[in-house]
């Protein structure tokens, strides 16, 4: 669990990242100089958020979906995780075009910081509410988070369906004996969930 501060600290910092990325995007070439300069004034003590750890920051404009990646797994510091998929979420989500520079103060931040992955054999072990999805089958992967479930109420079945629908697959295709199954947790927090 993450303790009030360090959840405000990673949202800060996703919400600084979309911004210095829209304006290295909007600044001129000759601008660009002196970048990088903060990350250094920016270190703090080192705590748990400086340990690897997967993460996905997802974007809402206006109560609708705007952008989401994530890393189920990253080698280096949470920080740096929140940092590079903030970024993506915003100017990379294949779904979306890039965020643009009158929509970046209305956009409300969710972060998702995963627990490691968990091998489940059916949808028997699926915990709904409180597990995240990954399906993979002949080079094909998906992946939904816990909140996704709970906002479609959908079983397990239903939500190993979606997944595996998430990946490019037919339907019934997480059943196949060749298929893996995953499930995560997460511990997911949000700019207007810190607010109350």
């Amino acid at each position: 669990m993450f303790t009030p501060d360090e959840r405000r600290e990673l949202l800060s910092l996703a919400r600084r990242s979309i911004g210095e990325e829209m304006r290295s995007r909007h600044r001129s070439p000759m601008e660009h100089a002196g970048k990088g300069k903060e990350e250094g004034e920016r270190a703090a003590a080192r705590n748990h958020l400086d340990d690897p750890g997967g993460a996905f920051v997802t974007l809402h404009l206006d109560g609708e979906l705007r952008g989401c990646i994530g890393y189920v797994e990253y080698p280096g510091p949470l920080r740096r995780a929140v940092d590079e998929v903030a970024r993506k979420a915003a100017f990379e989500d294949p779904r979306f075009p890039p965020l643009t520079p009158p929509e970046i103060d209305r956009i409300e931040i969710e972060i998702s910081v995963l627990s490691p992955l968990r091998r489940i054999r059916g949808s028997g072990e699926v915990r709904v509410g409180e597990d995240g999805l990954v399906v993979e089958l002949g080079g094909h992967r998906g992946l939904l988070l816990p909140q996704v479930a709970r906002e479609y109420r959908w079983g397990a079945e239903e939500f190993l369906e979606n997944t595996a629908r998430k990946a490019g697959l037919p339907p019934g295709a997480w059943r196949n004996s060749s298929a893996e199954l995953y499930a995560f947790t997460a511990e997911v927090f949000s700019e207007e969930s810190e607010k109350a």
